[in-house]
């Protein structure tokens, strides 16, 4: 019976964490955002079937009906580099987060229940990458790698964003492995596998989400530095890429705009979508943000219907007042 109540708690908790997170405008418009994004890595070459490379076109044209974001310098078309751009940075971006965010989760939440020698380890192992600047190490990383690919590149971004994440994640765990569930299910004979997923980890996963939130962000910006600087494949698109030839051709001398301000909003728009969900991650799982947010609702809720008050009447007794009444009249019937 105990452990029937003790699940349908969790339910209830899990139910009102999902309507909070669906109701919240922030988390709403920041997925409408990537959304749209990933629509357009999707389906964008399918319905924008010109190479990105090819060139012979109309030079340093703004925008027009034939080339809707103008071209470049040597005629190539700046919204099918756009669309080719979008796929491979968000393919970069989300992958190098999902690595990284599993090896924070293996160093962070491992070392912090386990302790002792393993746990100081794995404790120096993240300090060490935290001291060293990311992007520094990031680019004697990709210059040494003899494959400057996708996949070279989210294995250098996993490798240098995950330690900050393992850092919280430890002392997460290392405050929860104290706690009296962790303790009773250590005594009833749980192995150590089953509690970290299903006492542990349940509770540290908003920690994970909002990790992951930030590790794209840093991925987006990292990578383009690099695609920026010349460090990375400058023929693969990325929005970095549009960024280092715009830059190398002189494009903001030239006053083409249309070169170099799409990408740039790219960045700035998927960053901003980024730090609405964590917003609304923070609104979800934040104790202080939601009584705030209920008081809020409340305020409003009184402000938007007004109160009625009881009159007497003679020989009847109490009636209510009308709502066009003010709240200090008195409604009397002869």
């Amino acid at each position: 019976m105990g452990v029937t109540v003790q699940e349908g708690h969790k339910r209830r908790q899990v139910t009102r964490a999902w309507r909070r997170l669906t109701h919240s405008r922030k988390m709403f418009v920041g997925c409408l955002i990537l959304v749209v994004f990933g629509l357009v890595a999707v389906f964008g070459p399918l319905i924008d079937t010109r190479s990105p490379s090819a060139m012979g076109g109309a030079v340093l044209q703004g925008p027009s009906g034939a080339h809707w974001l103008g071209t470049t310098e040597t005629g190539q078309d700046v919204g099918a580099q756009l669309i080719d751009s979008t796929g491979f940075t968000l393919m970069v971006s989300f992958g190098a987060a999902a690595v990284a965010t599993v090896i924070a989760l293996v160093v962070g939440v491992g070392g912090g229940y386990l302790g002792g020698l393993a746990g100081e380890v794995l404790s120096m192992l993240s300090n060490c990458f935290l001291v060293i600047p990311a992007l520094p190490l990031v680019i004697v990383l990709a210059g040494y790698l003899p494959s400057k690919g996708g996949v070279a590149l989210i294995l250098v971004l996993a490798l240098t964003g995950w330690a900050w994440g393992a850092r919280i994640l430890r002392a997460q765990t290392l405050s929860l492995r104290r706690r009296e569930f962790v303790l009773a299910s250590r005594v009833s004979g749980e192995r150590g596998w089953r509690i970290l997923l299903s006492e542990i980890l349940p509770h540290v996963m908003p920690i994970v989400a909002s990790g992951f939130v930030f590790t794209v962000i840093f991925a987006i910006v990292t990578q383009s530095s690099l695609a920026f600087l010349g460090l990375s494949n400058v023929n693969t698109w990325s929005w970095g890429t549009m960024l280092y030839w715009a830059q190398t051709n002189e494009g903001l001398q030239l006053g083409a705009w249309w070169w170099f301000v799409p990408p740039g909003v790219c960045i700035g728009l998927v960053g901003m979508a980024l730090a609405l969900i964590n917003f609304g991650i923070d609104d979800v799982v934040n104790p202080r943000l939601r009584i705030v947010a209920r008081k809020r609702h409340r305020l409003l809720r009184r402000e938007r219907v007004p109160e009625t008050q009881p009159v007497v009447v003679k020989g009847t007794g109490w009636r209510p007042a009308s709502a066009g009444q003010a709240s200090g009249d008195r409604e009397v019937v002869a």
